[in-house]
């Protein structure tokens, strides 16, 4: 019988759209945009000591940018957006925004691992802007007071985990209605793109470059639909299809990559039985995993002051999963529930424990900024009945990860966007940076970005699992190319195929 667990919540009958809201096409972006007030665009900013070591080490400065929450109503209440900025030494200079991902990530910092990826004559050339996006840290920030950090979760492996997934997701929406109320709406990536543009004009830039990674490329190619004209020389590093972004197309596109990354990660713990202890062979590997979940399904696993259940093992596999850099990582970490899961003393290391906290633990943990963006910028279906017919289908192809990548979110209990999704066709030239094997944003929707973005250039590292690459995962012939780009603004010929070095 299945146990009950410790974390019991109601399911929270509220409205939400009922499925896709219908789309814009590109025509749209092409009517006169809302003219933004000059007191947003003319705002003198207060640059500051950030107070972050990583950010002060890099001589960065950080200031606080006013916005208003609803550009259709600039009149009205207004929210901040902090940035950073690490100045370059080029006299003719122009200003790199950027996004680290998430939705939701923290992004200040984000700069100072990219710009020591670049040449130093490239770096010259660029003021380096960092962004809390609207609702995400230092900013004006989301906080739904949820009881624990994450917003996704695996459905678990029969109808009772299901169904109080279910519940789970149900609350944590209704707590975000509950705590955020009207600003809510409008913590959208329409609106991060119109704030980019106002630290644009603030900025007294004609133009922006951009550098974004995972969500950040979703992001990126917004504000290229949004403001063709005010785009320059554009990255897009591990890329989304905007056709399916969203908790669905894009969650289950995830499902293949992350089995195959598997794969490859049981491949490597197979050759080091004498050390792991899950077997010699890829399968004898995939069947310690899939035993473990099957005993925290039964008895949630005690490690420290976290009990690890079906819903939470499979999110520890897919963050160890997005590199192969990581795989010592999670083998070590897996090993370490095993023991806990046996019975033996054991405690999570500081990766286990970072992984654990964020997604298990409640503030200030919490990332319910994540699914504010992403439920206030595309409608999910709402009957429950659709996502498990969706999770029974992935199992045999997909035996970790279908309850996961297929799984209900708070967004089908949230309120429609109140915008239409924005619908990226343009020939803005940009750069796209892509892997293989990416388990996080899959290699077909960064090949459909690269298709809906007519002037991009694809620049794909062949046979690699990795999530971002330039600023995470050398790559002489990757670093060339974005460093070429950054540097003159020359876009390859043609697509070019790196491997590894």
């Amino acid at each position: 019988m299945k146990r009950a667990k410790g974390l019991t919540v109601a399911l929270t009958g509220l409205m939400a759209c009922a499925g896709l809201i219908g789309c814009a096409g590109p025509e749209a972006e092409a009517k006169p945009r809302t003219a933004v007030p000059d007191r947003f665009t003319s705002q003198q900013l207060d640059w500051k000591a950030c107070e972050v070591p990583k950010l002060d080490e890099a001589g960065a400065q950080c200031a606080d940018v006013t916005v208003p929450v609803n550009y259709a109503d600039p009149q009205g209440p207004t929210l901040t957006v902090a940035i950073s900025r690490i100045t370059g030494t080029d006299p003719q200079r122009g200003v790199m925004l950027s996004n680290s991902g998430g939705p939701g990530g923290e992004g200040l910092d984000f700069m100072v691992d990219v710009g020591k990826a670049m040449t130093p004559e490239v770096r010259a050339r660029y003021d380096l802007i960092g962004m809390d996006p609207r609702g995400v840290g230092r900013s004006s920030a989301v906080d739904c007071r949820w009881p624990i950090g994450f917003g996704l979760h695996s459905a678990g492996l029969d109808a009772a985990g299901f169904a109080e997934s279910v519940a789970i997701h149900g609350d944590l929406a209704a707590r975000c209605v509950a705590t955020e109320g009207a600003r809510l709406p409008h913590i959208t990536t329409r609106n991060t793109a119109r704030d980019m543009d106002v630290i644009r004009g603030i900025l007294g830039a004609e133009k922006i470059s951009y550098f974004g990674t995972s969500y950040g490329t979703y992001l990126g190619a917004v504000y290229m639909q949004m403001f063709p004209d005010r785009s320059d020389r554009m990255v897009l590093d591990s890329a989304a299809d905007p056709d399916a972004y969203g908790t669905v197309g894009m969650m289950q596109a995830m499902g293949p990559a992350n089995e195959a990354a598997l794969d490859l990660w049981a491949d490597w713990v197979a050759t080091r039985d004498g050390e792991y202890h899950f077997g010699t062979s890829r399968a004898q590997v995939r069947g310690a995993v899939q035993n473990l979940i099957e005993q925290a399904a039964d008895q949630p696993i005690r490690l420290g002051e976290y009990e690890i259940d079906e819903h939470w093992l499979p999110v520890v596999l897919f963050v160890g999963l997005d590199s192969p850099d990581q795989y010592e990582m999670l083998a070590g970490q897996i090993r370490t529930i095993a023991d806990a899961a046996a019975g033996n003393p054991a405690q999570p290391d500081e990766t286990l424990d970072a992984t654990l906290g964020f997604a298990m633990k409640a503030r200030p943990n919490d990332n319910s900024a994540q699914m504010a963006i992403m439920c206030g910028d595309v409608a999910a279906p709402r009957d429950p009945e659709f996502y498990r017919r969706n999770i029974e289908a992935a199992r045999a192809t997909e035996p970790i990860f279908a309850g996961f990548t297929n799984n209900i979110t708070p967004c089908a209990f949230w309120a429609p966007p109140t915008e239409p999704t924005t619908v990226v066709r343009n020939g803005v030239p940009a750069m796209i940076v892509q892997s293989t094997g990416d388990t996080r944003t899959a290699y077909d929707g960064a090949v459909a970005l690269h298709n809906d973005l007519s002037a991009s250039r694809m620049v794909t590292l062949q046979d690699v699992p990795i999530h971002w690459i330039f600023g995470r995962y050398q790559n002489s012939c990757v670093y060339s190319a974005v460093n070429t780009y950054f540097r003159d603004g020359t876009l390859p010929a043609g697509d070019m195929t790196c491997r590894v070095d």
